[in-house]
């Protein structure tokens, strides 16, 4: 690990405005005693720090790794136009140790910020009598949140990492660290989490619909309890899986409720076998694409737990989508769909979506022979979903976003509903049920099923015959719910880790490839090829990092 060094100190940004521009706030000093004396006086400071944690996830060296770790191996990507080398040869399953997306500094950077602000708060407590303890240790929460996502995507990525919770406050402080184990680290990150979750702000503005970005684009303890939930479905831990769900899910429905009864417009959120979600279709609307448009066009809507937020006219952008899915000038970019999740569906003949499904209008569409992604690209689309037999029947409309601010979300209300549904079919039969409901719902509001009349777009029996049934059925509902969201090749590996072997990983991940077939089984057979290897320059700083068995062998690992 590159020292973990913060060899820059955050200094006060001119606004405290959440997530503002912070690009003007690095001053050269070192982090010793002098910045005790310079900076860390008053609570605007750890604001001002805690702020740019946020933005230092945004940066599109973070954001960009997050995405492509998360989704480019799956199922869900090919190459689109003019792919770069590097993340060709990773879709080709050729990953070198000197592949920059073998790098993890931007994601160190982040956690070092975070650990600088766990760090000083408790000293700002003490000299600011106007920063109080409740303040000091919702900050300390939201920190920690940030760190252990942080931490979980590496782990998710790399397997083994190195793991501190100190930052380098003195610059002669070295972090050469051997890498501490998955399981060590996740349960570390569950600790850590359980420890801060009571302290985090449930939320920071009463008005429902006024500055809801605050919400939804900070950590909330919501936000915290999805983290629980995502971690302890890795770990195993199923009960407390379901624990963290409920807590998400019932606050929603209460929320739901409280907008009911406050005569708050809600009729474009309906009960989905007692769930409330954006609806497709609006009442008196032909039309489908409202739940598109509120969660991935608007952002931060109603079922959003935690999305990074892109203002306009911010100095930060999040160009992972524009550079990699599509904008106004062209919708295809470097990454595209490969036919089998597209291809027929409005003829009724694909074997991911059905015809009536909206996922798959909203999220691909052909391009030049190639079927270029579409979620978070458009900013708005409109169809219609009925008597379809081919794609013009569809009428489709959809405004593409002329700039690089689309949120990106890390968790929502229908992820959560999936995760608590997997851990509900591990438990056993006695519970198949009610994970048969949860997906229902889902799909349900998919296919614009709004109306208790229609009969359940899935049918119960033809999964409840055996628990390897229904954890398909929850896997296939999550691919079509989060496609291209950088989920995908986590939950995979998750799948794999839980079966013991790759078979199954193998089996979905060849549907996307035409060439090498064969080989490319072979070597994702490996356990150990589910990780990305560490960076050749990585090893060259930190000789107490051993390389990844699967790469152990590869010419562009020799340090030397």
């Amino acid at each position: 690990m590159k020292h973990i060094k913060l060899r820059t100190i955050l200094a006060a940004t001119a606004s405290l405005i959440l997530l503002g521009s912070c690009s003007d706030y690095l001053d050269i000093l070192p982090t010793n005693d002098v910045v005790l004396d310079n900076f860390w006086k008053e609570k605007a400071d750890v604001s001002s720090v805690l702020n740019g944690c946020y933005e230092s996830l945004e940066q599109s060296d973070c954001l960009n790794r997050f995405a492509i770790w998360g989704e480019l191996r799956s199922d869900n990507i090919i190459a689109g136009n003019s792919t770069g080398f590097e993340l060709s040869e990773i879709l080709k399953e050729n990953i070198l140790p000197t592949n920059s997306y073998c790098t993890w500094q931007p994601v160190y950077r982040t956690i070092n910020r975070c650990n600088t602000v766990i760090h000083y708060a408790p000293h700002v407590h003490q000299v600011d009598p106007n920063y109080t303890m409740t303040e000091m240790n919702a900050n300390i929460a939201e920190a920690s949140a940030l760190r252990d996502l942080c931490y979980f995507y590496l782990i998710r990525t790399f397997r083994d990492v190195p793991y501190s919770t100190q930052p380098s406050v003195d610059d002669t402080e070295d972090y050469i660290l051997p890498a501490t184990p998955f399981s060590q680290v996740l349960d570390s990150l569950i600790t850590d989490l359980e420890n801060v979750k009571d302290y985090a702000v449930r939320r920071y503005y009463l008005e429902e619909n006024e500055l809801a970005y605050y919400n939804s684009s900070r950590i909330t303890r919501w936000a915290i309890y999805a983290m629980l939930a995502d971690m302890y479905l890795w770990k195993g831990d199923y009960d407390n899986c379901i624990k963290y769900c409920d807590y998400i899910i019932d606050y929603k429905k209460q929320q739901y409720k409280d907008l009911y009864d406050r005569n708050v417009d809600v009729t474009d959120i309906k009960l989905f076998n007692g769930v409330p979600l954006i609806v497709e279709q609006l009442d008196g609307n032909n039309t489908c694409g409202h739940a598109y448009n509120e969660i991935f066009g608007k952002g931060n809507s109603f079922e959003s737990i935690f999305e990074l937020y892109f203002r306009d006219n911010q100095s930060v952008t999040n160009s992972y989508v524009s550079n990699y899915y599509g904008d106004r000038s062209n919708d295809l970019r470097q990454f595209s769909a490969p036919d089998f999740l597209y291809k027929n569906t409005s003829a009724g003949t694909n074997d991911i979506f059905k015809k009536r499904d909206c996922r798959a209008y909203e999220d691909i569409k052909l391009s030049s022979s190639k079927y270029a992604i579409c979620k978070y690209a458009r900013q708005s689309v409109s169809f219609r979903n009925e008597n379809l037999s081919t794609d013009q029947d569809l009428r489709l409309s959809d405004a593409r976003r002329s700039n690089n601010y689309a949120n990106w979300i890390i968790y929502r209300l229908t992820d959560v509903m999936l995760m608590k549904a997997e851990a509900e079919v591990m438990k056993g039969d006695q519970f198949f049920k009610d994970a048969f409901s949860l997906v229902n719902a889902v799909n349900k509001r998919a296919v614009n099923v709004t109306t208790t009349a229609v009969k359940d777009t899935l049918v119960y029996a033809d999964y409840a015959s055996s628990q390897r049934s229904m954890e398909d059925l929850v896997f296939q509902e999550r691919h079509r719910e989060t496609l291209f969201e950088g989920k995908r090749w986590f939950d995979l590996v998750r799948l794999a880790r839980r079966d013991g072997n790759n078979n199954r990983l193998i089996s979905l991940v060849s549907n996307k490839y035409e060439d090498n077939v064969n080989a490319i089984k072979i070597k994702l057979a490996d356990p150990n090829i589910l990780y990305f290897p560490y960076s050749r320059n990585e090893l060259k700083v930190n000789p107490k990092l051993v390389q990844n068995p699967a790469y152990s062998n590869s010419e562009q690992t020799k340090t030397n």
